[in-house]
């Protein structure tokens, strides 16, 4: 393997600690990745030559295991160490080290090194501007706790007021009420409201503080969008704006009008019966209204097809979450001042108790439709987080094939004829049609026949997969890592 952006390897010396460090902040900052300790460099050696072990400097180990500790601020979690036995270059046993560095939660830097970002090859030292960006996309700060000159006066409506009531806020004024939930700060002695309060109570907060801050549906005939002269969009898009209780009501409102507007003659020439279960719709407006990132001046898009509804709201997933450990990894919020707060509302969208995705995903199954799919960069071009709804009958062979996926990250066609009983010709039918609905995504590293799939969200990691896998010995480690082709 060379270097890549989750990937490098070091010999061990006293000036490897310095670099590995960077390394590890790197990886920590961007995407995580592997280092491994006593191996030689891709391009100074080949094959086993490249195997010289921790056994050079086993000083130097130690010294980058306290730095890990204590040279690295904030503090970096849930590094893993692994040694691997093995036959080094000169047919001596000794050992390599694999330091396993997981995507952080937060934005980490070197003590007296600055912070560090990877790229392809290498690693760069980010910039003022780049650290504050890193910080909004992993939610460490967010953009609703930032104040806003915009008059009070424009906050003070029947949504303000009803809130007023059901908050039993009677005493002082707007200004001062705002201050004691914590939805205004001071600034120079003056109060001003957080956008937070702008987005929850004024009228057009994309107007008032000059920013994108609605909802956008696009309804389009077909599967996909063609662009050209004529666009094949059914109506023009709708624009929804307004405090974030109405904006979600309104689209979901909307989004029902239009897939429950009798039967639409497909692209296909088949009828279109839209099946969602409104729940699941609204979850999802829900869902992007309240976690998208606010510091991205980008509107959240609906894309409703024949055969599927998109929502897709700007910004990455805070913390460590990813599409596949969306289940798993408990609730993260990054605007907690907007969900606290739209609980208060009369009807609430949501009730905060962090089992939205877990109900979506047992309703689709319930009525016998794909799961929701997730997906993010680099799957899209640009920050963001994507839902898609797919109307369409779920395979009973999909539960096994989703579930062999989430233990073993990878599946091949021989996987799926064990599991389904099938025949060759069978299984890459349903590749086929799995991979076209972005369900799936193929790896051809090893040429069409070794083709292996990976649900979108998981990225690729040759050395996990190794590190994942039960091996019989040693040997085979060192035999797996060495093939070119893989």
């Amino acid at each position: 393997m060379d270097e890549t952006v989750r990937f490098e390897s070091k010999r061990v010396s006293g000036k490897m600690v310095h670099k590995a460090i960077e390394t590890i902040v790197a990886f920590a900052n961007t995407e995580g990745g592997h280092l491994v300790l006593g191996m030689e460099d891709f391009k100074k050696a080949q094959g086993d030559d490249r195997l010289f072990g921790i056994q050079e400097n086993p000083e130097a180990v130690d010294e980058l295991r306290r730095k890990i500790e204590h040279g690295i601020t904030p503090a970096l979690d849930g590094v893993g160490w692994r040694t691997i036995p093995c036959i080094l270059r000169d047919g001596t046993e000794g050992a390599l080290v694999v330091v396993e560095v997981p995507k952080s939660t937060m934005a980490h830097s070197v003590v007296e090194d600055g912070t560090w970002k990877r790229l392809e090859r290498g690693n760069r030292e980010m910039t003022a501007k780049e650290v504050n960006e890193l910080c909004f996309a992993r939610g460490v700060i967010s953009a609703e706790t930032e104040t806003v000159p915009v008059p009070f006066e424009l906050l003070d409506n029947d949504y303000w007021k009803t809130f007023c009531q059901i908050r039993k806020l009677t005493t002082g004024d707007i200004c001062d009420r705002m201050f004691r939930i914590g939805l205004a700060k001071k600034i120079n002695d003056d109060l001003q409201p957080t956008r937070a309060a702008v987005l929850l109570f004024a009228e057009d907060p994309s107007g008032i503080m000059a920013c994108k801050a609605s909802i956008r549906i696009f309804h389009y005939t077909g599967i996909h969008i063609e662009h050209g002269p004529v666009p094949n969009l059914i109506k023009n898009p709708k624009t929804i704006s307004g405090p974030l209780i109405r904006q979600i009501e309104d689209a979901y409102d909307y989004v029902l009008n239009e897939i429950a507007d009798g039967l639409r003659l497909a692209a296909s020439g088949f009828e279109t019966v839209h099946r969602y279960p409104t729940r699941v719709i609204k979850e999802a407006i829900t869902n992007a209204v309240i976690h998208r990132d606010y510091h991205i001046n980008r509107d959240i898009h609906i894309r409703i097809f024949d055969n599927r509804i998109e929502v897709e709201s700007p910004g990455l997933f805070p913390g460590s979450i990813k599409p596949e450990t969306l289940l798993t990894a408990g609730s993260l919020s990054r605007n907690s001042l907007i969900v606290t707060h739209l609980r208060d509302f009369p009807f609430p969208p949501n009730i905060d108790a962090g089992e939205g995705v877990r109900m979506m995903f047992s309703t689709m199954k319930a009525v016998g439709l794909y799961p929701p799919m997730y997906s993010t960069r680099p799957f899209l071009q640009q920050d963001g987080v994507m839902v898609v709804l797919l109307n369409e009958e779920r395979p009973p062979i999909w539960e096994q094939v989703s579930d062999w996926l989430d233990r073993n990250q990878i599946i091949t066609n021989a996987d799926l004829c064990k599991i389904a009983n099938i025949d060759t010709l069978a299984a890459s039918r349903l590749f086929t049609k799995w991979v076209t609905k972005n369900m799936l995504i193929p790896d051809k590293s090893r040429g069409k026949r070794g083709t292996r799939y990976y649900k979108p969200g998981l990225a690729v990691d040759r050395l996990s997969f190794i590190l994942l896998s039960d091996h019989e010995d040693n040997k085979k480690i060192n035999d797996e890592i060495s093939y070119d082709d893989e």
